[in-house]
């Protein structure tokens, strides 16, 4: 699992259009990454539209949001239809991304489970781990997300007037 405060693992993973999408891509934004156990079920419902309905204000701080999960590109594209999506999902079929940052595998104290831990990473500008937290609400995932990125982008604020 990636450590807060390091460089953010690269990964490369294929959206809902089948097109490849590169962390790098992003190098110079702020990127949300929330991960979610599985298409159009309620909590994940809820956790893209709430990161949907955030979307300004993400935007706002210069950030973007990228969704992931082990579903197909197929069926991520029609659920993004449908919930009038306007950020990449991104498809981790072998969970490669997912386990190396840690959300893959739900720990039931005895057993982990294989599924997708709820989780979501904040990433700077410079592709520094800001934020994370592994095993969270949908709508807990949405709020401290936004703060963090409402937080970098009052500190870059900070600094460029000082």
């Amino acid at each position: 699992m990636p450590a807060t405060g390091q460089p953010a693992p690269q990964f490369a993973l294929r959206n809902q259009d089948g097109q490849l999408v590169r962390l790098s891509d992003f190098r110079g934004r702020r990127v949300i990454i929330f991960a979610f156990p599985k298409a159009n079920t309620m909590g994940c419902t809820n956790q893209a539209c709430g990161f949907r309905d955030a979307l300004p204000q993400i935007e706002a701080n210069d950030a973007v949001v990228l969704g992931i999960s082990a579903d197909s590109e197929s069926t991520l594209a029609k659920w993004k239809a449908e919930r009038s999506l306007q950020y990449d999902l991104l498809s981790d079929p072998e969970h490669n991304m997912l386990d190396e940052w840690g959300a893959w595998g739900l720990d039931m104290r005895l057993i982990k489970l294989p599924m997708i831990t709820r989780s979501y990473w904040v990433i700077d500008e410079d592709g520094i781990l800001v934020e994370q937290q592994i095993g969270v609400r949908p709508q807990a995932s949405v709020e401290k997300a936004l703060a963090a990125v409402e937080g970098l982008a009052q500190t870059k604020g900070r600094r460029s007037c000082g």
